[in-house]
């Protein structure tokens, strides 16, 4: 085997290995379940890893040439392109990754990193003015004590699609909306309407537990929230339709 070939194969095996670890991060951390189908990543995110790694292997296949005096600057300029495009995918992803899944009125509204409304953070409790690295976590959402305030917030979502999910300041514990989820939470009968029944059969019978619903507002694709309308517990976030 000559050293050419060598060479982009080892490339080629490192580029993947790292890929994998990406992988791992983005849709078993930043992206659980079927959070990356509900934001609208995966294909994106896919096609950009694909290109990466096979890209910075083959263009090192063609600049290899046994006895080249600008091998390996012509190298090391293909490996920090590659390093650097992938970098800057990474840091993207991250940046629009969902990080709290937040419980208002009666649904679930995902909410991403880039969409946080920071202009009163310092108003916020401390568990909440920075999200977790890891998965997103479960908040509820606080109506406003002032009448002035709630009346702002309203033309808010209404005029400027402006939800109060997205202002740390008003989160406070999940278990608050325990009682709203057992009150609000619709029966997982109704998923038929807007599923393939087998699906949902299908999916249900994963879940014994789960005799309720909660839809899940997200900015690509709506995902259903299954919950036990007893205890208001959450489930699984699972990709069925909640509504039409």
């Amino acid at each position: 085997m000559s050293k050419r070939l060598k060479f982009f194969l080892s490339h080629l095996l490192l580029s993947f290995l790292v890929a994998l670890l990406v992988v791992g991060l983005v849709f078993f951390i930043w992206y659980p379940s079927t959070l990356a189908t509900a934001v609208g990543v995966t294909h994106i995110f896919l096609m950009l890893l694909v290109i990466d790694v096979i890209l910075g292997p083959v263009l090192g296949l063609l600049v290899y040439k046994e006895g080249k005096k600008t091998l390996k600057f012509d190298i090391s300029v293909i490996i920090l392109i590659q390093i650097a495009a992938l970098c800057y995918g990474v840091y993207s992803i991250e940046q629009g990754r969902p990080v709290w899944i937040a419980y208002n009125v009666d649904r679930f509204e995902l909410v991403r990193k880039n969409e946080l409304i920071t202009e009163h953070l310092d108003q916020a409790k401390t568990l909440y003015q920075k999200p977790s690295f890891l998965s997103p976590q479960y908040v509820s959402v606080e109506f406003a004590k002032d009448k002035l305030q709630r009346q702002n917030d309203m033309f808010a979502e209404a005029l400027g699609g402006i939800s109060i999910a997205q202002k740390p300041e008003r989160y406070v514990d999940f278990t608050k909306a325990l009682p709203q989820i057992k009150k609000h939470a619709i029966l997982v009968s109704e998923l038929e309407q807007f599923n393939d029944y087998e699906q949902v059969r299908e999916v249900l019978a994963k879940y014994p537990q789960a005799n309720g619903y909660v839809p899940l507002k997200a900015n690509a694709v709506d995902m259903t929230v299954l919950v036990n309308k007893e205890t208001g517990e959450v489930l699984k976030i699972v990709d069925l339709r909640p509504w039409k």
